[in-house]
């Protein structure tokens, strides 16, 4: 396989959203919901006290430009109103009540100033990483790009052909729908196009609007959660298929799993109102099953060396916590304590969806990470599939 990684460009969102913000607004909005009395228990349960939002919570929670009338009109619901026997000082008195509706933003309202942020969120990132590996536009052969919360025809991948600029030549490949496992999943096909050609530049950019799932008339306790994780980011990274001076990471081999009939555990909808992240409970234990099923396929690569193999840091980003701890409780005897440090302090500060893995190999970078260390990168996406490499740092 060998493939060979830069280090990675993180842009977070500049807004800092607390939490204690988030439990205001949804104490607010529904003070007698089932779960309200146990709003703050379960917010401090998430371990995040701040998370970074490309647009500000205000622009989450605003009303939209339309009313409470009908989207017919005033016509029709003056009309309406009048065959049911209302005075026309009554019909008067209903329409002004409902123009004083402030009605929920639209799917454009919601989605149109995300879109535009992911767009010059997935820029930065990508000047950040040709910065970082010392390249230019011109060397960049493939552009991969994943935003799974802002449709966009054409998408990310065009955006950015436009605004970095890249060669006219260039082969672009959009990845919108691989949400929480783009990172991984990415590197895996960046690997396979520069096995086919060592020559070859690819550069991965995933940028994710995850607040544009807040929804703030859903009263579920899933939505609830939803708005206490999620967080904005962008990540790039170059991956080339000979090791260039800034290379720190090489990727040696892949691993692919889908988990049949669980298509509907975790899902977006598009609603009048926006995207809505839908979680089911079942979710967490589906995803421990590809974590085993991971296990197996590292057994399996080093079966003559079981012994004395091991990774050095495990970059992980499973969904959440939870997962987390189960792949502790589950590793290997012998495994060192501690591989899953950089994941956790990852989600100190939010989901970052796609984005995750990249930020997390960024810590392990920053912290110094060891020449020669093993490394094993994993992620798990709605569907549910998940996609694993291991390699070599450098």
């Amino acid at each position: 396989m060998a493939a060979y990684l830069c280090p990675p460009a993180v842009i977070h969102g500049k807004h800092a959203v607390r939490t204690s913000q988030i439990v205001d607004e949804v104490r607010g909005r529904h003070p007698n919901s089932a779960w309200a009395p146990r709003i703050d228990g379960i917010a401090a349960s998430t371990g995040i006290e701040t998370r970074g939002w490309m647009l500000p919570l205000e622009a989450a929670v605003a009303p939209g430009s339309g009313s409470g009338l009908p989207a017919a009109g005033i016509g029709p619901a003056r009309e309406a109103l009048a065959g049911d026997g209302f005075t026309e000082q009554d019909v008067d008195r209903v329409i002004t009540a409902l123009e004083a509706i402030p009605a929920p933003q639209t799917v454009q309202e919601r989605t149109a100033p995300a879109w535009s942020a992911v767009q010059s969120y997935g820029e930065r990132a990508a000047r950040g990483a040709l910065q970082i590996a010392g390249l230019d536009a011109a060397n960049v052969d493939c552009l991969i790009t994943s935003h799974s919360t802002t449709p966009a025809l054409p998408g990310l991948d065009v955006s950015l052909a436009n605004r970095l600029p890249l060669r006219s030549d260039v082969l672009l490949l959009p990845a919108t729908q691989w949400a929480c496992i783009a990172g991984t999943r990415s590197l895996a096909l960046a690997a396979d196009l520069v096995a086919a050609d060592p020559d070859r530049v690819v550069l991965v950019v995933i940028a994710e609007a995850l607040s544009t799932t807040y929804q703030p008339a859903d009263d579920t306790l899933e939505s609830l959660i939803v708005r206490l994780l999620f967080a904005d980011t962008a990540v790039a990274a170059l991956v080339t298929g000979r090791p260039r001076p800034e290379s720190v990471l090489r990727l040696d081999a892949a691993w692919h799993h889908t988990l049949p009939g669980t298509q509907d555990l975790h899902r977006l909808e598009t609603r009048e109102d926006g995207t809505h992240f839908v979680m089911d409970r079942r979710g967490p234990r589906a995803v421990q099953e590809t974590v085993t099923a991971m296990w197996e396929w590292l057994r399996l690569r080093y079966q003559d060396d079981p012994g004395s193999w091991h990774p050095d840091v495990l970059l992980a980003h499973p969904g959440g916590t939870r997962v987390l701890e189960y792949m502790e409780e589950t590793m290997p005897d012998g495994w060192p304590s501690g591989l899953l440090r950089h994941s956790r302090d990852s989600y100190t500060s939010g989901n970052r969806g796609g984005a995750a893995v990249f930020d997390i190999m960024r810590r392990a970078y920053d912290a110094g990470q060891k020449a020669g260390s093993r490394a094993v990168l994993y992620a798990a996406a709605p569907g549910l599939t998940a996609t694993a490499l291991e390699g070599e740092w450098l």
